[in-house]
């Protein structure tokens, strides 16, 4: 592995993302769902924030919200000082291939597409130049300690080195927020473990990281952890030591 920072304190201080009293509902009458209610929560940059729950307590909604990938029914949402509810479908867009790096079980790699090309395409289809957008792969790649597979096809690669590509791809360019869905869940310990590292050095960085995981092991990489139950934050406590004691409190 070439990334190897040993976890510390983030030293930036500016806000990365905001969440304002955010609730998102699903359905109506009988068949309402509060997947989310009144959510607050401000992750600054070089923070890296895990959230832990049970299945079904909203922490893959609160990620999709957080990304715009999904608007909230109350409350507001800001990233980069840019207010989510009052930007267009262009804005939102524009916002995510800029800011927003998604790392996610779905790797959703192309597989006509190398490594490489993985990773350049969403920074191509921001404008920037191919040659440009290369190079930024290159350094992502180098990053997550694959650059001798820039050429390959995802089946060419193990799992592992599929899900290190699509941190890749998250990572490209100068991405302030990362949000991640139990980004190891389907690996073996050691490539999880070495995904956390990966995660930690970008917040380490300078950039804010949400990461939703079910591991307390992963969730002590983080400065802070945070716990839903039902739709609601029931708990938060810092990321070191582990958090096993307060998941017993969310069950």
């Amino acid at each position: 592995m070439s990334v190897l920072a040993k976890p510390h304190a983030p030293q930036e201080t500016h806000t990365v993302l905001e969440m304002h009293a955010v609730s998102r509902d699903h359905g109506a009458g009988a068949n309402l769902v509060h997947a989310l209610k009144e959510i607050s929560l401000v992750v600054a940059a070089g923070e890296f924030v895990a959230v832990m729950g049970p299945s079904g307590s909203g922490k893959s909604t609160l990620l999709t919200l957080a990304g715009g990938l999904d608007a909230p029914t109350a409350g507001r949402i800001v990233v980069e000082g840019a207010d989510l509810t009052t930007l267009g479908r262009a804005g939102l867009a524009a916002l995510r291939r800029r800011s927003v790096g998604y790392v996610f079980q779905d790797l959703n790699l192309i597989p006509s597409l190398t490594a490489a090309e993985n990773v350049m395409l969403p920074r191509e289809l921001d404008g920037v130049r191919a040659r440009q957008a290369r190079r930024e792969a290159a350094i992502a790649l180098q990053e997550v300690g694959i650059p001798e597979l820039a050429e390959r096809f995802p089946d060419e690669m193990s799992g592992g080195q599929q899900q290190r590509v699509a941190i890749a791809r998250a990572l490209a360019g100068d991405r302030r927020l990362v949000l991640a869905d139990e980004p190891t869940g389907a690996l073996d310990s050691q490539t999880g473990e070495d995904v956390m590292r990966i995660l930690r050095a970008r917040c380490d960085a300078g950039a804010a990281c949400l990461m939703v995981t079910h591991e307390s092991r992963h969730a002590a990489w983080a400065d802070r952890v945070i716990f839903l139950r039902d739709g609601r934050m029931v708990d938060a406590t810092g990321g070191r030591p582990g958090p096993e004691s307060l998941l017993q409190e969310t069950r």
